[in-house]
């Protein structure tokens, strides 16, 4: 795909190798830039309002490292925040082995909902919107030796509820997705779609 043309400078709020992979497939060229915040900081019951608190104190963090910057080319920049519901509780990335091996024995036969945010700033004029996405995943027995590999490998270790339905281990266990896989990853990519058009027309 072509990459868009567009006037205006996208940046991308994340470090996240999933949603620059998301936002390449969209077809769009983006520098990055993370926010470095204490996310352990900001806490709410609720995981819609978590996220969506979670994405503005990141886009908040970026805009005024940009502050000191020179460029003059109108920018849009993605904040973006994910979390996992796993019977009612909210979880984020492991803080352990332990605690992913947890997390995926749990998630064996049974369900998970992710919650990702979308926030679009214009920094040209500070028009700021964003909303939120939910994704129900169904997943069969998962073995313990698939949860030891993934383990090993350590990806799972860096993401909220230590869950990658994308990874090619673990795609034989996913019995059904409520929803879009791209959103799992961190990035819904129609909602970003419509945020960033917005941001850009304002």
């Amino acid at each position: 795909m072509e990459p868009l043309e567009s006037p205006f400078k996208i940046i991308l709020g994340s470090s996240s190798i999933a949603r620059r992979k998301i936002l390449s497939e969209m077809g769009y060229e983006f520098t990055l830039m993370s926010a470095d915040i204490d996310e352990k900081a900001i806490r709410t019951e609720k995981p819609e309002e978590l996220v969506m608190a979670l994405a503005k104190a990141k886009a908040d963090a970026i805009v005024s490292k940009l502050q000191t910057s020179k460029d003059m080319t109108p920018s849009v920049l993605i904040a973006a925040d994910t979390v996992v519901v796993y019977e009612g509780m909210i979880r984020e990335k492991p803080e352990s082995e332990e605690e992913a091996r947890q997390f995926i024995k749990g998630y064996s036969g049974k369900h998970a909902a992710t919650v990702s945010s979308v926030l679009v700033t214009n920094l040209k004029n500070g028009f700021t919107k964003g909303d939120f996405d939910k994704v129900e995943i169904h997943f069969h027995e998962i073995p313990d030796h698939v949860i030891d590999k993934l383990l090993e490998e350590g990806l799972v270790l860096k993401v909220a509820g230590a869950l990658i339905i994308e990874h090619p281990l673990i795609v034989p266990y996913v019995k059904d997705v409520i929803g879009t896989t791209d959103s799992v990853m961190g990035l819904p990519k129609s909602l970003t779609e419509k945020l960033l058009n917005e941001a850009m027309k304002a």
